[in-house]
């Protein structure tokens, strides 16, 4: 039986507001009655609230700008309403998300001090019930608050240096980064298995090929956010989006065509091992995965994967959250209105990001009016919710001081802690011609390649080591002018160091794969010429006659001075290849094995 059906079956009428969930206290003394459980005052809110209160703590919503009370016409065209403030009073949500790049992110005192101005608009609103602020701060690729908050390597860079303790303490330190700003929770970890490497939408943001040590890292994490930084962490995308060559995000629907038996060698372990940690909410996948579900929709929309298998058998007791229902996979089956009522049905607590939200909220009121969901289902999504915002201290501590921002976030002692966690990662894949460590007298070296930000910032670390340094930052997809240009600054140079960022993608628009072109007319000057991929590392297939090859598995600046140290011998590479890469084309045959990486 459901906690929400439990408590209505024993009456919990007394309790009626919002203040008596935040105070914890009953109506009557204590000597009349013993002090509420989570579950009674949860379930007492609940009671007092209208319909449309309920629909809203389902929602997770953002608003364009910096300030609660900015107004953005992005804003009034989205929800008919200007400022971020009329937002939360308009929909009464349960959850909020921050994006940088929707102008939500300046510095992390000024979010602690939006965060706080949000939640004293939520509190002033309805039922007075704080929301549940998150962001997507996955490290890494994924970052949505930058320095001077603490960066990290990523998964991929914990699979390659293989640390659980390393793992658990770079959530710990982003966790409490987060909460310090009025972030209460961390769309992380990614829990996806890459076993595909022409992934376009995972890649180095999973941890590994290997579901053992996706599993392993993925409850460092959990543990990290949880126990150490006491916020809320979701693992994603569940059912695993691993295995795929579309990009949810796109008009396209990615296809899991795993068996049953594939599924839960895979790709479910990490989910199980996260379940069974007690993790506090799992994010849904738009993807199909035919063998859990023969009728096409995305997981995000499906009963059977996010009730009968999620739920019923593993056994999760927590948060469910759609990916962003403004993705193109999940909007090609049925209307916006269709996918908000589907979700909920499918099992779905909360619903991140709806593309339409006056269309989407109304569609759910409607289908709970109609009776094609019950009021009851609504409730018990609405009770989770409470409860996990209860555990959490959202309800009872929803304000934090922006004078301690400065104290808590990017502290000198978390970034050298940083830097030594990705020091561990850096793999050297190929050293053909020794040609590293390079000597430490003074070289001339150019860095190209991808990366206006990282080629810089590469160069000043080399700089600061003694090089002369010359940049030419190339783009993502190189011109024939900026790959002769190259070419001929390479010719002046006694080292050329090309940076590489998903080079292997002839799919995006921007045709990532020109920097093949690239790479291979340097190989042909015959100079010296070290090849370094700073997102996935299997780039190496598509010119593997480079005799030096370095992966980073990410561009952030911790990475690019380990990368440096690397270059001129001041630390051993020491990461080991987390994931197969395959020969190009050829994607059952191994180029270089997991576990591979070179040192000295």
């Amino acid at each position: 039986m459901s906690a929400v059906r439990r408590f209505a079956a024993a009456s919990l009428a007394a309790v009626t507001s919002a203040a008596l969930l935040t105070a914890g206290v009953a109506a009557a003394s204590p000597s009349e009655q013993p002090p509420l459980t989570p579950e009674q005052r949860a379930m007492g809110t609940i009671q007092g609230m209208s319909l449309e209160e309920k629909v809203g703590q389902l929602f997770v919503l953002f608003a364009y700008g910096p300030k609660a009370d900015a107004p953005d016409a992005r804003n009034t065209t989205l929800y008919g309403v200007a400022t971020p403030a009329e937002v939360i009073s308009k929909y009464k949500p349960g959850g909020w998300i921050y994006f940088s790049a929707r102008g939500n992110v300046e510095n992390p005192t000024q979010l602690a001090t939006y965060s706080n101005a949000l939640q004293r608009q939520a509190t002033n609103t309805g039922m007075r019930l704080p929301m549940s602020i998150a962001t997507d701060q996955e490290q890494g690729v994924v970052v949505r608050v930058g320095p001077p908050a603490t960066q990290f390597g990523g998964n991929m860079a914990h699979g390659a240096a293989r640390s659980v303790a390393d793992a658990r303490t770079a959530a710990g330190i982003t966790g409490r980064e987060l909460k310090a700003m009025g972030i209460r929770q961390n769309y992380a970890p990614v829990a996806d298995v890459n076993v595909n490497a022409l992934n376009p939408v995972i890649g180095v943001r999973s941890f590994s090929s290997n579901p053992q040590l996706v599993s392993d890292l993925t409850v460092a994490q959990v543990q990290g956010y949880e126990k150490d930084a006491k916020i809320i962490s979701t693992a994603k995308h569940f059912p695993g989006h691993g295995d795929t060559v579309d990009d949810s995000h796109n008009a396209s629907l990615p296809t899991i065509n795993h068996s049953v038996a594939e599924w839960n060698a895979i790709d479910a372990p990490p989910f199980k091992a996260a379940i069974a940690e007690g993790i506090d909410s799992i994010m849904t996948a738009h993807i199909a995965v035919p063998s859990l579900d023969p009728s096409g929709d995305p997981a995000t929309l499906s009963k059977p994967i996010l009730t009968d298998i999620l739920r019923g058998q593993l056994g999760f007791r927590g948060v469910v959250c759609t990916d962003a229902l403004e993705m193109g996979a999940v909007r090609l089956k049925y209307g916006d209105a269709e996918v908000a009522v589907r979700a909920i049905e499918a099992g779905a607590d909360q619903l991140l990001l709806p593309p339409a939200p006056d269309v989407q909220f109304k569609a759910v009121v409607d289908a709970v009016k109609s009776g094609r969901i019950s009021e009851r289902r609504i409730d018990e999504s609405v009770a989770r919710i409470l409860l996990l915002k209860l555990k959490r201290g959202i309800l009872t501590s929803p304000f934090v001081d922006p004078a301690k921002v400065a104290t808590t976030v990017g502290t000198p002692a978390s970034l050298a802690t940083a830097q030594t966690i990705v020091d561990k990662s850096t793999t050297l894949v190929k050293n053909d011609t020794n040609t590293l460590p390079l000597s430490k007298d003074p070289k001339s070296i150019l860095v190209t390649g991808w990366g206006v930000t990282t080629t810089a910032t590469l160069a000043a670390n080399l700089t600061k080591r003694g090089a002369t340094t010359t940049v030419r930052e190339t783009g993502a997809a190189p011109t024939d002018v900026a790959i002769d240009d190259a070419v001929a600054k390479s010719q002046l140079n006694d080292v050329t160091v090309v940076l590489t960022q998903k080079a292997w993608d002839t799919k995006v628009t921007d045709k990532l794969a020109k920097q093949q072109k690239l790479v291979k007319a340097l190989l042909a000057t015959g100079k010296t010429v070290i090849v370094v991929a700073v997102r996935d590392p299997y780039d190496i297939a598509y010119f593997d006659a480079a005799p030096t090859y370095v992966a980073t598995y990410s561009f952030t600046g911790v990475s690019m001075e380990s990368l440096a140290k690397v270059l001129y011998g001041e630390i051993k590479p020491a990461g080991k290849l987390p994931v197969d890469i395959p020969v190009a084309g050829q994607p059952t045959t191994v180029l270089y094995p997991f576990g591979h990486g070179l040192s000295w």
